[in-house]
């Protein structure tokens, strides 16, 4: 059960990768099966759902309960290779009949709400999103058809254990409360899929951006937030994760119109920003030691003292050696500078840009120039 064998796995980096399905094409799934039980009156274990990426799925129905005017039932989520916080969630659908015609759409225990502007849903809406809810009715409505029924349909989507699932994704920070989100644009999970990571980002900014923010606080990662939570005194409640994804963050920033982005992140990261790398994995890029040894040398460092930062592993290293040779302040006082180059560079200077830069272990190391008037701003 599941995808069809051609369309199970991908190739990535030489990889052979399982694809999945998102909670949506279960949701779907889900109130198909139990629609189809309870217009046609005969239990099935499974069911045929044809995704909007044009993939056709067969997903078995679990926990089948039936009655003479209500039908529940669920699907298990598969992420595939990029299992994430909902893979083995069951995620369940109870059909009844209604004297209104149309197909009413609700979620219950485990589907988050939505609370604040700015997301795919209005506030105080179920998290279920534009095209699950389109899956949904497309599927059940295609039921009705068969069956000749002209009424309505109610379908109430519920996720036993979303609610503790939800605490392990972004759902808090978007402001979307009580349970996981139905979501999925293709019906598909791709593995390891940066798609789907650049989206969550933009879904994010959607939020601040709706929330009134002219100026967006970013963190690259957990060492971002925590030194901003802990050292800065900026509003911790406005920031928002990127991340590796700095330049795609940038790039949806300038197509939004929005007036600047200040960015706080570990000199681990940032450095890498300095050599125009906007995308700051290790898998894309690693040049920290060559940069951070050549702005060195800029700064005066013996040419043995560069010898040994690109010998290091950390930047924390490569830090001592340069205040060894007390040229650690020049230093990354050089690196703002190319930072503050390669940010403009990526917007063409259409916004302005920021960011301040720190170890775990020195704290605060520096900024670029716009820095401190992004900082007023926010």
């Amino acid at each position: 059960m599941g995808l069809q064998t051609e369309d199970e796995y991908v190739e990535k980096n030489n990889k052979r990768l399982r694809r999945g399905y998102t909670t949506g094409s279960c949701a779907a799934a889900a109130a198909k099966g139990a629609a189809m039980m309870l217009l046609g009156g005969e239990r099935i274990d499974s069911v045929e759902l044809m995704t909007p990426r044009g993939i056709l799925l067969e997903l078995s129905l679990e926990e089948v309960s039936r009655g003479a005017d209500l039908v529940s039932c669920g699907v298990v989520k598969d992420g595939g290779d990029d299992p994430d916080t909902t893979h083995g969630l069951l995620i369940c659908a109870q059909v009844s009949k209604c004297r209104t015609p149309g197909i009413y759409i609700e979620g219950g225990a485990g589907v988050g709400r939505v609370t604040v502007p700015g997301l795919d849903q209005p506030p105080g809406a179920a998290a279920i999103n534009r095209v699950p809810r389109q899956m949904i009715t497309e599927g059940v409505a295609d039921v009705c058809r068969r069956y000749g029924y002209e009424g309505g349909i109610q379908v109430l989507i519920t996720v036993p254990g979303g609610e503790g699932a939800a605490k392990k994704t972004f759902n808090p920070r978007l402001g979307i409360q009580g349970g996981i989100s139905i979501l999925g644009t293709s019906g598909i999970v791709e593995p390891m899929s940066e798609r789907a990571l650049v989206k969550s980002i933009e879904v994010e900014m959607n939020v601040r951006i709706a929330q009134g923010a002219q100026v967006l606080l970013v963190t690259p990662g957990n060492y971002g937030e925590a030194f901003l939570k802990e050292n800065m005194p900026l509003p911790f409640e406005k920031n928002m994760k990127c991340s590796n994804y700095i330049g795609e963050t940038i790039d949806m920033a300038v197509a939004k119109g929005v007036s600047g982005i200040l960015f706080v992140g570990h000199i681990g990261k940032l450095i890498k920003v300095a050599g125009g790398i906007m995308n700051t994995h290790s898998h894309a890029a690693d040049s920290r030691c060559e940069l951070m040894a050549a702005n060195a040398l800029r700064a005066g460092i013996s040419r043995e003292g560069a010898l040994k930062i690109l010998e290091t592993k950390t930047t924390d290293e490569a830090l001592d050696i340069l205040d060894g040779e007390h040229v650690l302040e020049r230093t990354m006082g050089l690196i703002g500078d190319k930072i503050q180059f390669y940010l403009e560079h990526r917007s063409y200077s259409r916004i302005r840009l920021g960011a301040v830069f720190f170890s775990s272990v020195r704290g605060y190391l520096g900024e670029t120039k716009n820095a401190r008037q992004l900082m007023e701003e926010i």
